[in-house]
């Protein structure tokens, strides 16, 4: 991830989904432990996640309480991934913060010297995931939501594959993963 300046930098999020939507909601690690992972901790955390995503080219300058209001719409949006996977009726208090955000301004696009410039503010950010939230889970693309089938992991993900059987949100991490422990596991037990 380049930064304003065109500079390599350390990255703080995850993108394993292709639908910017979904990579927001897994910005909660491994919701079902004891103690998940928030990636969105702080306001210089969700400044990072909107420039990582390649959604905002210059940071928003995120305040508590847009990381308050930032993670009430993630819920909000997992909560109505939930109601797609288990085929139940979308949550009304889920559905109606949903509409809320989708409501707001877009994002600013301005053509410059170097291109398109991409700014806002965080409401901005959360309008334009909210409208994507809206799109994948009213459109026909709803069906093709899964969970990651590792178990530690919680990420959603739209299964765009050919025959629909994919399993992991990601090859690269949590396919490896469990490929790799079948394997020890099936060695081990070659050995025993």
């Amino acid at each position: 991830m380049r930064d304003v300046t065109g500079q390599y930098g350390y990255v703080n999020h995850a993108f394993p989904c292709g639908t910017l939507c979904l990579d927001f909601v897994g910005t909660l690690r491994a919701r079902r432990n004891a103690a998940p992972l928030e990636k969105l901790a702080t306001p210089g955390l969700l400044d990072d996640w909107f420039l990582e995503s390649e959604m905002l080219d210059l940071a928003p300058g995120a305040n508590e309480a847009d990381v308050t209001i930032t993670v009430q719409l993630r819920e909000a949006i997992y909560d109505l991934v939930v109601a797609r996977l288990d085929g139940a009726s979308l949550p009304v208090e889920a559905v109606a913060e949903v509409n809320m955000h989708a409501s707001g301004l877009p994002v600013t696009l301005r053509l410059g010297p170097d291109g398109v410039m991409r700014t806002g503010s965080v409401a901005q950010g959360l309008a334009a995931l909210a409208r994507e939230a809206v799109q994948v889970l009213g459109g026909d693309e709803a069906t093709l939501l899964r969970e990651c089938a590792r178990p530690e992991c919680t990420q959603v993900y739209l299964d765009r594959s050919r025959g629909h059987r994919r399993e992991w949100c990601a090859m690269r991490t949590c396919g490896n993963r469990v490929k790799a422990a079948n394997y020890r596991a099936r060695q081990h037990a070659a050995q025993a």
